[in-house]
């Protein structure tokens, strides 16, 4: 390499201009990020900017949605466990909510899922809650759920 002028040759030597170890950990950072990607994507390093940028961009508008894909996951799921238990999930909510169990729907599909025994007390607590304040929906309840006390309110007579 022929240089023209000495301060050319020591731009290059002594100055930072030189990549050096910070180049190395700069892809390392983007094939890091690229490491589910599939072929050159994941290993040429040119290709590999464009789609972790890309894959970023997307992650940015799917925000949005993914939490509603989730909510809509919890709710499917409530729903069904409280069929299991011929009940509704907005009676649930409602019951439960007047009970002052405040749980919201991500706990209570948990509940269901892997503490079924849970989940029964506390439908067995909104059967209770529903029938004794007779709240809208509570019409068609059917009996009492097994071992659950319901005590009777005796309507004021004048």
């Amino acid at each position: 390499m022929v240089f023209l002028s000495v301060m050319r040759q020591v731009g290059f030597r002594f100055t930072g201009t030189h990549r050096g170890p910070d180049k190395f950990w700069r892809r390392r950072r983007f094939f890091k990020m690229t490491a589910h990607f599939v072929g050159r994507k994941r290993n040429c390093f040119r290709i590999a900017i464009k789609y972790v940028h890309r894959a970023m961009v997307f992650a940015t508008k799917d925000r949005k949605l993914r939490k509603e894909t989730v909510r809509d996951l919890w709710e499917t799921r409530l729903e069904g466990a409280c069929m299991e238990h011929n009940f509704t999930r907005k009676l649930l909510m409602d019951s439960l909510s007047r009970h002052n169990v405040l749980l919201n729907r991500k706990s209570l599909s948990n509940l269901a899922i892997w503490e079924p025994r849970t989940f029964q007390s506390l439908m067995n607590i909104a059967w209770v809650t529903a029938a004794q304040e007779r709240i809208r929906g509570a019409d068609g309840l059917g009996p009492a759920p097994k071992n659950v006390f319901v005590p009777q309110i005796e309507d004021e007579v004048d």
